[in-house]
């Protein structure tokens, strides 16, 4: 009986078991939980009375009593009314001297306080970041960081929890004005730049924190503010990008898995939550997607910011950033610059003598100086740079690779004011085009190509190109003047509208019984000269045309009668036509487009103000586009690449950066490569030996192990010990023929129902 007492009475000293009691029936376990709370309330009185003198054994009980305590305590909101603020009062003042084991159980019981809703969120945060931004300690501070996001993520999950988000924003935002060179801003960066790329915080004031942080005197914040503006949203899209692929499931896996193994309530269950999760998935697919703003698009001064970024980094010759740090201010001002289309004149003088092929990092600084242009910037301040990059990076003692990334900086640089160049720099630069190096040929045809579109009346006759010397001739294409902005229209709109007409007569037409339903659609059409010139008549079709032909309205009967008094047309596919005839006919083709660009080019659509366009209209507007442009008479192969090299173009958003990379372009074409190189380069392709030397049958049956699908049961025969499989083989062997017959006969109704298991039906 002894022996029964005393495991019944360890049992109930035993803090778990009474925790897991407590939660089941908390009114019956009150008198042990006062126990419990006494005793805690007087390890936590010897504990703060000499902190540093406290036993080990102390220290144990004292963790576990807070650990038993905040998870009972919403159990008993009366009784532990006063335990949050003791704790509180304890990591406040002895944080620095706490055990790390009881620092981190009391940090863990005020989340969890949290969590049940015994303290809210401000109240945690006003004891967790204080601590964050002050505390020595490099362990602490990562527990602090990381539950002060947690809490901030789970407080914005369900809702946005505006009073909370504006409070700890207005925190760091005073955090980093209050005192510009202290290093406890970083923190405001780093929660920031976090909460950013979780898409917690998407709204203005966060950048206007970060803004602040690119100001502020001290390098690491600097820098944190200049690359959240710079990577911040990529980080975002990134991020999004990882947590959709993630939660892929492969539900033609786990519906072979369970229909091949064993059928079990688990594998039931297993199915169950891969369709909810699907499911799930498909919901979150069909919800609105938020609108993310980049960042430099949520700045309230974009003007101000810039002058202030380049004149305190960059200008002051008291700054401590060194090349590479001031390398990335630069490339944050260019792109606020050109975003924008601001105006900081003395930007562009800055860039001078950086300028030259042994600069380090130069084609980030070609990059910088192509993104801080637009078509405001005055072409008088551009020309001198362009024609420093032509001096110094385009000649014919600079190697292949400078010459391209010079020529590719310069193109970069028209496409945004083409008035940046001049007649004669740009004929002795399209010369290049003609040089041996594959890189400098290249570049050169890209800037050749620009101008062909933008000013074509800078380049010679011979350079110009079919297209741009019929739009000289024609008028349409003029002379370019600064400042003059294109007028808003949707480039090709009268051919969606031209194809829409056509259509509804396709449809009206078809509703009618005729036997040729086709000729009424032509003479329909509203113009005659071009159904004249697709008028197609094959030498056959008089012996078909014997008929009665049913015409069901006068007007379609007017329009045959009208049609047949006009003198016959020659069909098009006759091969007898002369020499003579045909010059004479491109003569006129030729006279005669000049004149049909100028009148479609006057013809004004009203279909974008009439109604409204769905995607499938613009898919429909950008196929009309390519078939109409001149690319259209080109061999398919050449077509194909043109197509593709728009559709780039297109792709491109204006808020892209341009990198060092694209300067550098074509440079690796010009560059020799070394035999290792090449070596190196033939090999990655290959793989290992075992690789290349697998058959398609032993590919095929790795890939279906790794989808976890099992093999046949012709494989597993193969595999199958030769000795057991004489005995079959003789049975066989011993069939009569009527046996033969019977099982030939089960086969064949076998595979109808679909084999064993009858999946068929």
């Amino acid at each position: 009986m002894k022996r029964k007492l005393g495991a019944l009475e360890k049992v109930d000293a035993d803090l778990s078991s009474l925790q897991y009691k407590i939660r089941r029936d908390p009114t019956s376990y009150e008198e042990d939980f006062n126990g419990q709370y006494t005793q805690y309330r007087a390890q936590r009185e010897i504990y703060l009375r000499a902190p540093a003198s406290a036993t080990d054994a102390g220290i144990i009980s004292f963790r576990d009593l807070i650990d038993f305590v905040s998870h009972v305590a919403d159990c008993y909101p009366t009784l532990t009314a006063q335990f949050p603020d003791d704790l509180i009062h304890v990591l406040n003042l002895h944080h620095e001297h706490l055990e790390p084991e009881l620092r981190e159980k009391i940090v863990g019981s005020l989340v969890l306080l949290r969590r049940k809703e015994i303290i809210d969120s401000s109240r945690l945060l006003q004891t967790l970041f204080p601590l964050l931004i002050s505390t020595p300690s490099k362990s602490l501070r990562t527990l602090l960081y990381q539950k002060c996001l947690s809490d901030l993520r789970t407080s914005n999950s369900k809702t946005t929890n505006h009073c909370l988000n504006r409070t700890l924003q207005t925190v760091l935002y005073n955090l980093l004005t209050s005192d510009r060179v202290s290093s406890k801003g970083l923190w405001a960066v780093k929660i920031t730049r976090e909460l950013w790329k979780r898409q917690v915080w998407t709204d203005s004031k966060a950048v206007e924190i970060m803004k602040e942080a690119s100001l502020a005197d001290n390098e690491k914040i600097i820098i944190g503010g200049v690359r959240f503006f710079l990577g911040g949203d990529k980080e975002r899209e990134e991020l999004e990008d990882e947590s959709s692929d993630e939660d892929a499931i492969d539900m033609g896996k786990i519906k072979h898995q369970i229909g091949i193994n064993k059928k079990t309530k688990k594998k039931a269950r297993q199915m169950e939550n891969a369709v909810a999760a699907v499911k799930k998935k498909e919901r979150k697919k069909k919800q609105v997607h938020p609108l993310n703003f980049s960042a430099f698009h949520l700045l309230h001064d974009p003007q101000g910011f810039a002058e202030t970024l380049f004149s305190k980094h960059l200008q002051n010759s008291k700054s401590k950033l060194n090349l590479e740090q001031k390398l990335q201010v630069l490339q944050l001002v260019s792109r606020l610059v050109g975003l924008h289309k601001l105006t900081v004149m003395s930007l562009y003088s800055y860039f001078i003598k950086y300028l030259t092929p042994r600069q380090p990092s130069v084609t980030s600084f070609l990059a910088s100086l192509a993104q801080a242009t637009h078509n405001l910037v005055p072409p008088d301040i551009l020309e001198p740079l362009v024609q420093k990059i032509a001096n110094e990076f385009v000649s014919e003692a600079a190697a292949a690779e400078v010459a391209s990334a010079g020529l590719n900086a310069i193109r970069e640089i028209c496409v945004r004011q083409p008035l940046a160049m001049n007649d004669t720099l740009l004929q002795d630069l399209v010369m290049y085009r003609k040089s041996k190096d594959k890189g400098v040929v290249m570049a050169a045809k890209g800037l050749l190509g620009l101008y062909r579109d933008v000013g074509p009346e800078m380049l010679k006759k011979r350079d110009r190109g079919k297209e741009a010397a019929m739009g000289l001739r024609s008028g349409i294409r003029k002379e370019q003047r600064f400042g003059e902005e294109a007028a808003g229209e949707i480039e090709g709109l009268e051919l969606l509208e031209k194809w829409k007409e056509e259509e509804k007569q396709k449809k009206l037409l078809g509703q009618e019984p005729h036997a040729d339903g086709d000729l009424v659609e032509a003479k329909l059409s509203g113009d005659d000269e071009e159904d004249d010139d697709g008028w197609d008549v094959d030498e056959d079709s008089d012996s078909d045309s014997g008929g009665w032909q049913d015409v069901s309205s006068e007007e379609e009967m007017n329009a045959l009668d009208g049609d047949d008094q006009r003198p016959p047309k020659k069909p098009k596919n006759t091969t007898t036509t002369s020499d003579e005839e045909a010059e004479r006919d491109e003569e006129e083709n030729k006279e005669n487009a000049p004149k049909m660009i100028v009148e479609a080019a006057e013809k004004i659509s009203t279909l974008a103000t009439s109604r409204i366009l769905t995607p499938a209209d613009l898919v429909k507007l950008q196929e009309l586009r390519l078939a109409a442009s001149v690319n259209n008479a080109l061999p398919a192969a050449q077509r194909k690449r043109a197509a593709a090299a728009h559709q780039a173009t297109v792709n491109r958003h204006r808020d892209d950066p341009l990198t060092a990379t694209e300067i550098e372009g074509l440079a690796s074409l010009s560059k020799k490569s070394t035999k290792d190189e090449r070596v190196a380069a033939a090999r990655e392709g290959k793989g290992e030996k075992d690789e290349v030397r697998k058959s398609t049958t032993a590919k095929r049956k790795e890939k279906k192990q790794e989808q976890g699908k099992s093999t046949t049961n012709r494989e597993k025969a193969r595999k199958k010990n030769f000795m057991m499989t004489l005995g079959k083989a003789k049975g066989k062997q011993k069939k009569s023929l009527v046996d033969r017959g019977k099982v030939l006969k089960a086969h064949k109704e076998r595979g109808k129902r679909g084999g064993k298991r009858g999946n068929r039906g």
